[in-house]
């Protein structure tokens, strides 16, 4: 099986501040909800141990999205077989798919910002009867491969399109 381009490292990495950031803050605020009170009770200024707390706060998100990142991926794999494509991901829980292409309809190659500048696409496998919403609300295939290298990605475009004319699907 085929790993990501390893640009997708930083895809994750940014995902993985995001999800530390949310996780820390809540985690947080009640570390410092509870602090803050307790220390002004005894009359002591918080605001030093805050100015601690935060930068702590800070490099334990960049480690957690670092972790995170190194993680999903090593666990993140494709491979396009004679029968269709097998995709396998996941951290904790792990999902494997099996796409044959008989069910493949389109394909389509997306490059956004992030990707042009660490040079991977990612592709899109449209299978029939399936709808699931990504990130910010926009659409996501069934046979969804975040990052691979642009010319992998028009690579498996024409030969999965070849595929499924091919076989008069």
């Amino acid at each position: 099986m085929k790993q990501l381009h390893p640009g997708a490292k930083w895809s994750f990495r940014i995902g993985g501040w995001f999800l530390g950031i949310f996780i820390i803050g809540f985690v947080s605020s009640f570390i410092i909800g509870g602090l803050v009170p307790l220390l002004m009770g005894f009359g002591a200024n918080p605001v030093p141990v805050i100015l601690i707390i935060i930068p702590i706060l800070l490099i334990l998100v960049f480690v957690f999205g670092e972790i995170y990142a190194r993680m999903a991926y090593k666990r993140w794999l494709y491979e396009f077989t004679k029968d269709g494509l097998k995709l396998e991901r996941g951290i904790i829980w792990k999902k494997y798919s099996n796409i044959p292409y008989q069910r493949v309809q389109n394909v389509d190659v997306h490059r956004g910002i992030l990707a042009r500048m660490l040079g991977f696409s990612t592709v899109e496998i449209q299978t029939a009867g399936f709808h699931m919403a990504g990130r910010r609300g926009m659409p996501r295939s069934e046979g969804h491969i975040p990052a691979v290298s642009v010319d992998e990605a028009e690579q498996i475009r024409e030969m999965v399109m070849k595929k499924i004319s091919s076989k008069g699907i």
